[in-house]
C-alpha cells in the first residue's frame, strides 16, 4: 500500500497538510543522540517505566521528585546501589512507591554501563543503531534491561529522539485496516511486519520513520 493513501487521510483529518504537520515530532539527529549523557537516559526509560499502566500526568507532575529521590541517575551509582537504598526509596512519599519498578533502576543502570563499555556512551550506541532495524533494537533492549517489553522500549526511543515507530493503538488499527498487520503488535511477527511496512514507506517518502509513524496514527479517529 502506498504511503499517500495514509498521507491524504491524515491530513483530511487533521485539517490540512500544515495542520498535521505542526502535530509531528521534532525531525531526529543522530548528533543529538550522541550528546546525551547516560543519566538522561537512565531517567528516561525509568520515567517510561513508571508511567506503563499508571496515570501519565502524575508521574510527570512527580518527575522533579523522582529526579530528587534518584539523586540525578547515575548509572555509575546506580548500578552497584544497596537494597538498603532500594528500601528507603520504597517509602519515599516524593515517588510512586512500586518496588517491582525501582528495581528496574539498577538493572537498566547496569546495561546502560556495559553499552557505554563497548560504544563509549549509551547515546553513541542508539546513533549506531539503523532505524531500519527498530525490531533488533527493541529485542536488545528487553533481553538487557528490565520492563522494556511491551510498548515501553518504543516510547523510551521516541522521548530520546531516536527515529522509530511506536505501535500505539492507533497506529495498529491502521496497519490492521490496510492488511499489513496479522500478528500480535508485540510479538516479533508483529513488529517485523510493521518494521517492513515502515522501510519501504521510508524509501518511499524520504520522511523519517517517527513521523511516517505519527501520521498513520492520524488516519484513525480519536487519535
Amino acid at each position: 500500500m502506498e504511503f499517500s493513501r495514509f498521507y491524504q487521510q491524515a491530513a483530511a483529518r487533521k485539517g490540512g497538510e500544515a495542520a498535521m504537520k505542526a502535530l509531528l515530532p521534532p525531525k531526529p539527529e543522530c548528533e543529538r543522540l550522541r550528546e546525551i549523557g547516560d543519566d538522561r537516559y537512565l531517567s528516561e526509560i525509568t520515567r517510561c517505566i513508571f508511567k506503563a499502566g499508571f496515570v501519565w500526568r502524575v508521574i510527570e507532575n512527580k518527575w522533579p521528585d523522582f529526579e530528587a529521590a534518584f539523586e540525578g541517575f547515575v548509572p555509575a551509582y546506580w548500578q552497584q546501589v544497596s537494597p538498603e537504598v532500594l528500601e528507603r526509596l520504597a517509602d519515599d512519599a516524593r515517588i510512586v512507591r512500586n518496588m517491582q519498578k525501582i528495581r528496574t533502576v539498577p538493572e537498566n543502570a547496569r546495561m546502560i554501563m556495559e553499552v557505554a563499555q563497548d560504544h563509549g556512551s549509551f547515546g553513541h550506541f542508539l546513533a549506531e543503531w539503523p532505524s531500519e532495524d527498530q525490531v533488533g533494537l527493541l529485542m536488545y533492549l528487553k533481553r538487557n534491561g528490565a520492563r522494556l517489553g511491551g510498548n515501553t522500549a518504543q516510547y523510551f526511543l521516541r522521548r530520546a529522539g531516536w527515529d522509530g515507530f511506536i505501535m500505539s493503538r492507533d497506529v495498529v488499527t491502521a496497519l490492521t485496516r490496510a492488511e499489513i498487520l496479522d500478528a500480535s503488535p508485540t510479538s516479533k511477527k508483529g513488529l517485523t511486519q510493521a518494521q517492513h511496512a515502515f522501510n519501504q514507506w521510508h524509501e518511499e517518502t524520504g520522511l523519517p520513520i517517527s513521523h511516517l509513524s505519527r501520521i498513520v496514527s492520524f488516519t484513525v479517529d480519536n487519535d
